[in-house]
């Protein structure tokens, strides 16, 4: 089997498995020097692998604006020591991720919508569209975050990794509707971006159940 057909035929797996070593890797780091400087760039190469089944049935287009985003998402990390501190790049590398990560989410919610049937992949799929919105609106936030050390109560800023960390936990108990309040907006472009990512959750949700019933059902009527 060549690489290439087994990244088509385990696309799905393989995202979900490197969206969440890159969103949960902090649960076994203690150095985050470590993971700003070699493990990160390390994850965004395992990411940008990992998604290239996603695309490999898409145009040359859409794949050659692929590679350019993976290409540039795994730059940024690299250059982070040389302009650490610096808002504008901050500002660059949020807005870089988050069209990498949308771009990505677009192309997984086509796929479930599309098929009539229920099978790993559509599973997969489901859980791989659930982690992508995370991941977009914890770099949305980060964005924020560096413009306004104040947009935000109880981050921890004393490393880019801490406050990645931070925001994914902020993200995951935000979008599940846990909210623990440990970590809160506190400007009022970021309650309501928080607001609309609890709504986006729900209806991410609700949409899900209604195309896999609506797949369940047609495979029993077949």
């Amino acid at each position: 089997m060549t690489l290439q057909i087994f990244l088509k035929k385990r696309k799905y797996e393989l995202l979900l498995g490197a969206l969440l070593q890159h969103l949960f890797i902090g649960i076994f780091l203690r150095d985050m020097e470590l993971y700003t400087e070699v493990l990160w760039p390390i994850n965004m190469g395992i990411l940008g692998l990992a998604s290239v089944g996603v695309f490999i049935a898409k145009g040359k287009l859409t794949n050659t604006l692929k590679t350019a985003l993976t290409l540039i998402v795994i730059a940024f990390p690299v250059l982070l020591s040389f302009f650490k501190g610096v808002p504008q790049f901050m500002f660059l590398l949020n807005v870089s991720y988050v069209a990498f990560f949308t771009f990505i989410f677009v192309s997984v919610f086509q796929f479930l919508i599309k098929p009539s049937y229920i099978n790993i992949d559509i599973i997969s799929a489901a859980a791989c569209g659930l982690l992508l919105m995370i991941e977009i609106f914890v770099f949305l936030f980060q964005m924020w975050a560096y413009l306004d050390t104040n947009s935000f109560k109880g981050l921890d800023y004393s490393n880019p990794a801490n406050t990645y960390m931070d925001l994914v936990y902020f993200c995951s108990i935000t979008l599940t509707t846990i909210g623990y309040g440990d970590i809160t907006p506190n400007a009022h472009y970021t309650k309501l971006v928080a607001a609309l990512m609890g709504i986006a959750g729900q209806f991410y949700s609700v949409v899900l159940v209604g195309i896999l019933v609506s797949k369940f059902s047609n495979k029993k009527e077949e």
